[in-house]
């Protein structure tokens, strides 16, 4: 299997999750910059996800899937003994797919792609921090009864899409002062080998 990143991305999480299960992944990167999207390799990335965004999974029977909420699950199913997903059926599994949905739809789309692009303007970009600063306010409350993970004791993908996206709060200037519980999450999670593994792959820049 081939994922396709870049770094600084969302693609990170499913990175996490793959070396977190012991799911052997290839890895291309893919420049965003540059329209149409090339990858290392010289392909259009359009042609492999026409959405022309990170992540994508090229199975081995050469059908790719996307969606990094989806991504995470199917690595994740790949080996079920690493937890990191509940069973498919249980209430477990539906209360992950809860908080998965939630990071991509409240989180992740408050981020990106209202505060990467200053050409919004300031008052747009306002709006998603005071947004943000509710649902991260939410996400605290959360860990602070239930932590120290999303799902209790157990780290589980939900929580490597949470690091990813969260990760991008100094890039877009989201104050995290107020959220103790979230940032002593943070460092909880950016100091699993594993973690740290794929940041140092993607060449991110890890915190001694």
């Amino acid at each position: 299997m081939k994922l396709y990143y870049a770094t600084g991305t969302c693609s990170l999480s499913p990175h996490i999750v793959a070396l977190e299960a012991g799911v052997v992944l290839d890895l291309e990167k893919v420049n965003l910059a540059r329209t149409p999207h090339p990858t290392e390799t010289g392909a259009d990335f359009t042609a492999i996800n026409p959405n022309g965004y990170v992540p994508a999974l090229e199975l081995d029977d050469g059908s790719v899937l996307t969606e990094g909420a989806a991504i995470v699950q199917y690595l994740a199913d790949l080996r079920p003994e690493s937890g990191l997903v509940p069973r498919s059926g249980t209430t477990e599994r539906h209360h992950q797919q809860s908080w998965l949905n939630f990071i991509a739809s409240e989180l992740h789309k408050m981020y990106s792609p209202w505060l990467f692009h200053p050409e919004y303007g300031s008052q747009a970009q306002d709006v998603a921090r005071n947004m943000l600063a509710k649902r991260l306010a939410f996400v605290e409350n959360h860990l602070a009864k239930s932590g120290p993970y999303l799902t209790g004791e157990q780290f589980t993908a939900a929580d490597a899409y949470l690091f990813t996206i969260v990760g991008w709060s100094a890039f877009t200037k989201v104050d995290l002062t107020a959220f103790p519980q979230l940032r002593a999450f943070m460092d909880r999670v950016a100091a699993r080998p594993r973690v740290r593994e794929a940041m140092h792959a993607e060449g991110m820049k890890i915190a001694a």
